[in-house]
């Protein structure tokens, strides 16, 4: 009898030893889980919102004779990815994305609008470490709008 209630006390100790060991492993596996998901899902909002902002600035009127964009234009841009309404609004897309973070690059070709770049800059995103996301998302769009 002795060296049975012996086992078992030996055994429930292992238990916890194996227990103290494996739960931080298992938690830190299931919040990278987490981490990647969420990350994942972020960047996949944001790459709709700048399509969207994309396609509003490839038919937009450009009133610009240079590469640089007039405010108006980069404000509306920007809106459009951040809220997804030309004129704003007040809740972005994504949580924190303000219109900063997003940049818009006309690219001329024989001195005519041809392209239009529109991406996100500097902006974090994560819950536990942040990642930042230097030019990406991003899409280009052919110019289709009129210009001058």
């Amino acid at each position: 009898m002795r060296s049975e209630t012996k086992n078992r006390k030996a055994r429930s100790g292992s238990a916890i030893i194996e227990m103290t060991i494996a739960v931080p492993l298992l938690v830190s596996l299931f919040l990278g889980c987490f981490q990647f998901g969420y990350a994942f899902y972020l960047y996949n909002e944001l790459t709709q919102a700048v399509r969207a902002g994309g396609r509003y600035a490839s038919v937009r009127h450009y009133l610009s004779l240079t590469e640089t964009p007039t405010a108006d234009y980069i404000n509306a841009v920007r809106n459009m990815v951040v809220y997804g309404h030309p004129e704003g609004g007040t809740v972005p897309v994504v949580r924190g994305l303000r219109p900063e973070h997003v940049t818009v690059q006309m690219m001329f070709e024989k001195n005519i609008p041809a392209r239009v770049r529109v991406s996100i800059d500097n902006f974090s995103i994560g819950v536990f470490w942040d990642v930042v996301l230097r030019g990406k998302p991003w899409a280009e769009f052919v110019y289709l709008g009129v210009w001058g």
